[in-house]
């Protein structure tokens, strides 16, 4: 999976943007793929799996142990959540957690491909920053 940090502005050409604009810029792209991939994944879905998804990011009460009883009743047992685990330093019964596990778990009943969809918006976004770089430096610099 890709980060967005220092090497990521590097890979991009875009090193020498101004450090007090950096942050803000990889805000922006964070926002922006978010948007994008989401609008990608839910082509396709019915209202109901939109609605179920909604449920579990919005944490309306019961969706996400609705969906877990459904998907995954020995979620603390799968091997995703303990990785996820590991990666955050949550321990496996922190509810944010579980929050997180849900949604990961609900993209790959839903939509197998997610991860896919993730990396081919990333490489869209990668190729229009890059073919702005010289607007984003020269409005960076100005």
């Amino acid at each position: 999976m890709f980060q967005l940090n220092e090497e990521f502005l590097k890979e991009l050409g875009l090193d020498q943007l101004p450090e007090e604009q950096r942050k803000p810029f990889l805000q922006h792209i964070y926002g922006e793929l978010e948007l994008r991939v989401g609008e990608r994944l839910s082509q396709g879905m019915s209202d109901a799996q939109l609605e179920e998804f909604a449920g579990i990011i919005d944490k309306t009460p019961g969706s996400v142990d609705d969906f877990l009883a459904k998907h995954a009743p020995n979620y603390q047992q799968e091997p995703m959540l303990q990785r996820m685990s590991q990666a955050s330093g949550l321990p496996i019964d922190d509810p944010r957690l579980k929050d997180e596990f849900a949604a990961t778990k609900w993209l790959e009943v839903n939509r197998p491909d997610y991860r896919d969809v993730v990396a081919a918006v990333m490489a869209d976004l990668k190729k229009e920053i890059i073919a702005n770089k010289d607007a984003i430096l020269g409005s960076a610099q100005a």
